[in-house]
């Protein structure tokens, strides 16, 4: 056998008769006549009796136990470790997983060792019952011991069904499969999701769904949902990458578009993600790193610039814009500006009635609509979330989602009453889209499918370019902000940012319209001003009235 040597440490000013006894180890030179059962009770008796901490004894131990597996462990080094890990357990569970994890990982180098190459595909049989018999609980080893043998050893479905039935004909690897199928089910009811997967995924158990996707989800088990999605294909890693946009995990979105090529599907994560680092960086003050980060992308700049108005670093809103070449932000515009009065939150049946009362006695009103950005190509879009309503003074915001789920008879009442009456000139920006979203997300309801006096400012300024804030900047002198447009709109509450960024929309249009008119010239030719914009305003009656069926 081998000899025992002391390994020491010598410090400044020390000689070898003072040195301090660091760990003593077993040199193991020659394994051939060594029992497994012998050499673990030695490697545990190298680990009580050493000094160092318990972290440093594990790494020198590792070193050894690497250079002994080289040294004729009988009748191969795999074979051995497979059945030192028959002996492990009986050390107990304060050795047992810390010297298994040890043994797997030493023979990691050992793979790409010509002469080892018999043992390691005689080992795999043996290694497979091993693991039969930690499944029966047989050899009480942790799961994750579990998940290391099966990559160590790299045993496929053939290994298993000889294992099980000596043989690895095609009936045989179903019937294994089947076997393994119960394991995979019991682990997936005690929660143990971890194997069950490793076991799924290894060997191509078709026994997960969806909802077992986005049970692991909930649990925030990410790394097991990422493997269980990447086994069952591109609509759960689209799935799975949709949960992860819902949760704001944009480096995990990001992520997963980048490994599946999955960017024409989800063409705006890689943007978002930048986004949010760029976000991240600001709000820790690294707006030299934040810059560097945005790479001149004049999107990431604009952002990195809105976010520096908003902490108030005009220094740095100067700068920027100055070595971009971009537009002053100072300048854009907010309710303050326009003297908006009020925003009112509408969430309630009464507060829709004595906001539809409010807005039937207004000669002229601004409408927009948002809903949650959706970031799955040729998915279906979400549902409209909010409608904001204006005067030039006032803005109503209407909670559609809730108010349709507690009345939506009154809603589509209220609703019908704004949008059908002919005092009232409505203005919009694209307006016509507007309309369909509405249509497609409450079908049931009438409101959104007739219409008087409506004015789509897009067609009336048709020369304008750069959208809404385009049409600002041209008429008013200030653009509009647009940063907040791809928020979540579903989140509740809103947050006050985004309620200002959303009535904004629809008081604008008023002032642009009122400006507008303004600016025509004052005598002789005020008819032919009146008739320019009127000959824009629509209307839209659908008489197949239809009853109501909620």
């Amino acid at each position: 056998m081998g000899c025992f040597k002391e390994v020491t440490q010598e410090g400044p000013g020390t000689n070898q008769h003072n040195d301090e006894r660091s760990i003593c180890l077993h040199a193991f030179s020659d394994l051939s006549h060594v029992p497994p059962a012998t050499f673990i009770y030695l490697l545990k008796d190298c680990y009580v009796y050493g000094t160092n901490k318990a972290t440093s004894k594990f790494k020198i131990l590792m070193q050894l136990v690497k250079v002994a597996l080289h040294n004729a462990p009988q009748p191969g080094p795999f074979t051995y470790a497979v059945q030192c890990m028959y002996i492990v357990p009986l050390l107990g569970k304060t050795y047992s997983e810390g010297f298994s994890h040890m043994l797997t990982s030493s023979l990691k180098h050992l793979k790409s060792v010509e002469s080892v190459q018999k043992d390691f595909l005689d080992a795999k049989y043996l290694a497979a019952q091993l693991v039969l018999n930690i499944l029966d609980s047989v050899v009480p080893h942790e799961n994750r011991i579990l998940v290391k043998l099966l990559e160590t050893f790299e045993i496929e479905l053939r290994d298993m069904a000889h294992a099980l039935y000596g043989s690895e004909l095609d009936d045989d690897l179903v019937k294994a499969r089947e076997h393994l199928r119960q394991y995979v089910k019991c682990f997936m009811e005690s929660e143990s999701n971890a194997i069950a997967v490793a076991l799924i995924t290894r060997f191509s158990i078709q026994c997960c769904d969806e909802s077992f996707l986005i049970k692991l989800i909930e649990n925030y088990q990410l790394d097991i949902a990422e493997e269980c999605a990447t086994f069952m294909g591109k609509e759960m890693i689209s799935l799975l990458i949709q949960k992860f946009l819902d949760m704001k995990m944009l480096k995990s979105a990001n992520k997963l578009v980048k490994e599946h090529d999955l960017t024409e599907e989800f063409p705006d994560v890689s943007y978002l993600y930048k986004e949010s680092l760029v976000k991240k960086l600001a709000e820790k003050g690294c707006w030299d790193i934040a810059e560097a980060r945005a790479k001149k992308e004049t999107k990431l700049v604009e952002y990195l610039v809105y976010l520096a108005m908003e902490a108030g670093y005009m220094e740095k809103v100067d700068e920027l814009c100055q070595r971009y070449s971009l537009e002053c932000y100072v300048d854009s515009l907010d309710l303050k500006k326009l003297d908006v009065q009020e925003i009112v939150w509408v969430d309630e049946i009464n507060g829709l009635l004595n906001a539809t009362s409010c807005i039937e006695a207004c000669k002229i009103i601004g409408m927009d609509c948002e809903w949650r950005p959706n970031f799955e190509k040729n998915s279906k879009p979400s549902k409209v979330s909010i409608i904001q309503i204006a005067s030039d003074k006032i803005a109503f915001i209407f909670d559609l989602i809730k108010l349709y789920e507690d009345d939506p008879k009154v809603l589509d009442s209220c609703f019908r009453r704004i949008m059908c009456s002919s005092n009232i000139l409505k203005l919009g920006f694209d307006i016509q889209c507007d309309l369909h979203q509405l249509a497609q997300s409450y079908g049931e309801l009438e409101c959104f499918q007739s219409y008087k006096m409506l004015l789509d400012m897009q067609k009336l300024f048709k020369g304008v370019t750069g959208g809404l804030s385009g049409l600002s900047k041209e008429i008013l002198g200030a653009g509009l902000n647009k940063t907040r447009r791809n928020s979540n709109w579903e989140q509740r509450p809103l947050s006050q940012k985004q309620k200002e960024y959303a009535a904004l929309d629809a008081v604008v249009l008023v002032h642009i319209f009122h400006e507008h008119i303004r600016r025509q010239p004052q005598f002789g030719v005020s008819e032919g001003c009146k008739a320019e914009w009127k000959s824009h305003v629509v209307s839209r009656v659908n008489s197949a009235r239809r009853p109501l069926r909620f």
